[in-house]
């Protein structure tokens, strides 16, 4: 069975946290320009039960985007789409209360190539529920399917008494034009994507110091309960595809980064400046087995050579798509035939790639970050016997572990580097 709008709600759905902490999330802008900051931003929050969940997609303009960038009409995309996820929401709470009383690490994400800040919904919620605050950038280098600004309307554009005096200026996703080098402006892209980054960061550190910050989107959401509520010590970087390379020139900008995760990184970007060791931080690579290829993996390997804290996992069955929340809100036929889904269950594939990167994010952060089931000696649940420790012993070539399934005969590899 196929999903439609109905049985989307129903039968698919973005998986929660797994985490101690409730999710909540909320969505902050600043600026009525294009040079403001814009993000999604996921957090431990108290128990919302009269909050509802946040809508996956909020605006009828991204399926306007993601119809462009994958070729299609947008009366026919704008249709499908809202019929086959339309009623999708993510299981955040929308606007719940922050959970005060901790100072949580900070965790800042990119997305990939032509998605937008809330497509990586189960990877943020799994990090909020694990006691991170996660600040999802949307960005506005015409790399997203779409986003948008809000201006102030002209004086000469009639207005009600009761609307607001803004409106909300559309940036969709910006193909190569005939005969553009693709690497020229994916550099020039990634550039401004890790300073997107970097200004987020900013600007969560401003709200953590108590300074006001005014939010143009309408939002009851306390913006100073967050005050003294990050540990400025524990801030990582994520990011997936483009959002990879996205993490990578971020880490050789900013030092406040302590550490990288790159989800299946599209490498292309990368300027060669920094491979000259201007990434010092520790950085994971987690890869799919299906998107990547040899020069790729080269370019990986170049920046992490003679570094053990620079490390590499391929995740066995799983595709590019396994990491976006597509995987998790597609049937079987379409997830298949859109390569939204590999061999291996997509829940199954999320849980690998944040037990890794939890792991990862324990080590390098030093203090101590999770409960008890998510040390550095990590063992993966029920499906999977495999200590993740090995990702921070093996210091030669590549080698291959197996992972056996319990209830299952089919093995996954993990390449460890």
């Amino acid at each position: 069975m196929d999903m439609g709008s109905s049985s989307a709600e129903k039968f698919y759905r973005i998986p929660e946290g797994k985490g101690p902490h409730s999710v909540g999330c909320t969505d902050l802008m600043t600026e009525n320009a294009v040079e403001g900051s814009f993000l999604r931003l996921y957090y431990p929050s108290c128990d919302a039960t009269d909050n509802e969940e946040a809508p996956w997609i909020p605006d009828k303009e991204y399926y306007q985007g993601l119809s462009d960038f994958l070729n299609m009409y947008r009366v026919v995309g704008e249709r499908l789409f809202q019929y086959y996820v339309g009623s999708v929401t993510c299981p955040a709470k929308s606007n719940a209360a922050f959970k005060p009383g901790e100072k949580y690490p900070l965790l800042v994400f990119s997305h990939g190539l032509g998605a937008f800040r809330t497509i990586y919904s189960a990877i943020c919620i799994e990090m909020a529920s694990q006691g991170f605050i996660v600040a999802a950038v949307e960005h506005r280098d015409e790399s997203a399917s779409a986003t948008y600004y809000c201006k102030k309307k002209s004086v000469s554009e009639p207005q009600e008494e009761s609307t607001s005096n803004t409106e909300k200026e559309w940036i969709y996703y910006r193909k190569l034009k005939a005969g553009e080098e693709e690497r020229c402006l994916r550099h020039k892209q990634v550039q401004q994507r890790a300073q997107e980054c970097i200004k987020a960061l900013d600007l969560i550190l401003k709200i953590n110091s108590g300074e006001k910050v005014m939010n143009v989107l309408n939002s009851n959401f306390d913006w100073n309960s967050l005050k003294d509520s990050v540990d400025t010590s524990r801030i990582a970087v994520m990011g997936h595809s483009f959002g990879g390379a996205t993490v990578i020139e971020s880490l050789s900008k900013e030092i406040r980064f302590r550490c990288g995760i790159a989800l299946d990184a599209w490498m292309l970007p990368v300027g060669d400046d920094i491979y000259q060791n201007s990434v010092q931080q520790p950085l994971l690579f987690i890869n799919s087995e299906k998107f990547q290829w040899a020069d790729n993996i080269l370019k990986m390997k170049k920046l992490g050579s003679n570094d053990t804290n620079k490390k590499m996992i391929t995740i066995k069955g799983s595709v590019h798509q396994s990491f976006p929340d597509f995987t998790f809100v597609s049937g079987e036929i379409i997830g298949r035939f859109f390569k939204l889904k590999g061999e291996i269950d997509p829940n199954e594939a999320i849980d690998i790639s944040n037990h890794a990167s939890l792991a990862f994010l324990q080590k390098h952060l030093s203090k101590y970050l999770f409960t008890s089931k998510y040390e550095v000696k990590l063992t993966l649940n029920s499906y999977a016997a495999f200590y993740i420790t090995v990702l921070f012993r093996t210091r030669s070539k590549v080698r291959q572990k197996s992972l056996s399934r319990r209830n299952n005969s089919q093995t996954l590899f993990l390449e460890v580097c």
